[in-house]
This record gives C-alpha cells, structure tokens and sequence, in this order.
C-alpha cells in the first residue's frame, strides 16, 4: 500500500522499462486506515479510488516518457488496482480494488483493462491468486518440479510440476510482509524492517509460532486466497500473544511464521520440489530468505532475476499480460488455482 509499480511491456512479453510511484501522504493515509477497518465514508471512498486513478495515470505517463513510447502507441493498460478489501469466503463473497479505470484511460488516452477479481468471484472462485498465468508461461521446466514464491503482503506459490500432463495450481499461503510491516511500523520509525535487521536480532518463539499456525487457513486445502482482513495484529495479539515479549522477538517470531507457513505448504502440496523461484518486495528481506533456506533445505532457491524477470517487475507485468489477453477476447484457465471456470480475465475500458 506504498504505490504502485508500472512496467512497460512489448507484444512479444519483455519488459522494456519499470517506474514505481510513490502514493501521495493523504492517500497513503486513507489507504492505512482501510487496512487497520477505520470506517470511511462514501465520499472519502469515491475521493479515493478517484485519487489512485490519477496516481497511477501519472505513473503511466512518466512509464512512457521514460521508455520514449508515444500513448498511442500503447495498446492497453494493465491496471490489477489497489486492493482494500478481499473475502472470498465472506456471505456474499466479496473483493474489492480502487483506482477508477474511466479515469485512468481518460487521463492517459489509453485503453484500460481493470477489474480483473470480481468476476472470478461472482463464478464461485478465491479470486486470487492471478499470477500463475504467468509463471506457467515464464517459469514452467520440463526437467524439475519448480514452485514461484511471490512475497507481498500476503504470500502466494505457484506449482509447477515437470510433468505437462498435471495442472498448474497456486494459492495464498498467509502472511508474508504484513504483519512485519504492522508491527515495524507501531515499535520502529520506517514502514518496513529494512533486510530483517530488526528480525535477525531478536529470538524466535516457538510456542507463539506453533500458536498462530494452529490458526484453520493454515490446514485449509487449496484452492484459497486470503488478505489483510485476516491477518492483521488484531489476529496477531489475539488473546495476549506475544505478551511480555520484547518486540524484537515478537519481530523475530513473524518471520519464522512467514517462512514455516510458506515451507510447510509447499511440502504438503509438492514435497518433490526442486527449486523455488522467489519474487515481491520480501525477496529484500535477507533474513526472511535465510529462514525460508532453513525450513526446505533440499530445495534451490532463486530470485526470479536469475531466470529472466527482476523480483520487483513480475506482478506489473502479469497485468500487462492479462490485459493484452483480454483485448483479445481470450479466456484465461486458473480453474486449478481458484477454482473458477475459465474466463476473459479483466474489463475494457475504452480511452
């Protein structure tokens, strides 16, 4: 929730150029008190998925500018938008994402595509998450089962087994930088543990560990999604957790979640992988590497950098190939991921 990343992508797949935009302060905030369930009001939420329009058009534009690309030579955007609310399993299911797609391709002259979740969820699907359409397509080895590892907020694998003949599956692990992030930014001064420093120096508590991974979503069976309506520090400090413990080691223990959660459901769900390819803004935290490394010591892991596309590009350019996809009319099969029939992921918003 920091701003949003652009990648410039050409018709054959490759990324020619990348820019990140930082949100504005009064986005930022309004976006914070969304993920800490602040009520806001209709017009705030109009304001704001108003204002995320714009910030993401003037990234697009300066994307372009960098790139020396012309609007009109852009075939469409890609735009996933910021995500606020996802309950899959609420009644109704429900997902929500802002940043006004009519405006973005007003602002911009470019064709948009946006809106890329609620349809998958109105058919019965998680709706999440999205991106092994384009680890199949990037990734995917005939010679070692592979997995790809993206660590956002929230963490979510993609299964890549060797064999052409078994589908591709993916699904959210739990938490991966969010609650790190939460508890960084109530004890420290940034808004993130910068490489895990703060973790690496406190101790680890088992006993609050095992604690959080008795919690349902860890033993539920793909296909699930989940978010920050969930894992929260409301969730986290639930029943006293964590009480007396000093905040290093509070710190400390919400890593080795992360990396327990993400080892023991790659092992449960394909125990014969070879290699993790690991990409999201965690692949920065040296320390949440490491303990990963720790908890599957027969596997390879690599950033998504060694194998073609930097960490911090792939959910920009998963946008970018979804939407060349929908301009096409063509259907998308994630039904072993989020157990949706196919369908044209994403609607077109004309310039």
């Amino acid at each position: 929730m920091d701003g949003v990343d652009a990648a410039l992508v050409d018709g054959s797949g490759e990324l020619l150029t990348t820019y990140a935009q930082p949100y504005t302060e009064n986005v930022a905030t309004l976006l914070q008190r969304t993920a800490a369930g602040d009520p806001l009001s209709a017009g705030d939420l109009a304001r704001l998925d108003r204002s995320i329009a714009e910030v993401f058009s003037r990234a697009a534009l300066k994307l372009l500018d960098q790139g020396r690309v012309r609007p009109a030579q852009v075939g469409a955007i890609g735009s996933h938008g910021q995500n606020v609310y996802h309950g899959p399993r609420d009644t109704p299911p429900v997902t929500l994402q802002l940043g006004d797609p009519h405006v973005l391709a007003t602002l911009t002259g470019i064709t948009t595509v946006a809106d890329f979740r609620r349809r998958d969820v109105a058919l019965g699907g998680s709706g999440a998450p999205l991106a092994p359409a384009l680890h199949q397509a990037l990734f995917r080895s005939d010679s070692e089962d592979r997995a790809v590892l993206n660590l956002g907020g929230i963490a979510n694998l993609t299964l890549l087994p060797a064999d052409p003949g078994l589908p591709v599956r993916g699904f959210d692990t739990g938490p991966a930088s969010c609650l790190m992030d939460d508890w960084c930014r109530r004890h420290q001064r940034g808004r993130y543990d910068a490489e895990g420093a703060w973790a690496a120096s406190g101790q680890v508590s088992s006993q609050l560990v095992e604690d959080w991974l008795s919690d349902e979503y860890f033993g539920r069976l793909p296909p699930k999604s989940t978010g920050r309506e969930k894992f929260d520090l409301g969730w986290a400090l639930a029943g006293d957790r964590g009480a007396g413990l000093d905040p290093a080691d509070v710190q400390a223990s919400l890593c080795e979640l992360t990396a327990v959660s993400i080892a023991r459901a790659l092992l449960q769900q394909q125990e014969n992988t070879q290699r993790l390819l690991v990409c999201g803004g965690g692949v920065h935290n040296i320390h949440l590497v490491r303990r990963l490394q720790a908890a599957l010591p027969g596997v390879q892991i690599d950033s998504t950098a060694v194998h073609g596309l930097g960490p911090d590009w792939v959910e920009a350019v998963l946008f970018a190939h979804l939407a060349r996809a929908a301009v096409a009319g063509e259907t998308t099969d994630l039904e072993a991921v989020t157990g949706a029939p196919p369908h044209v992921y994403g609607v077109v918003f004309p310039a």
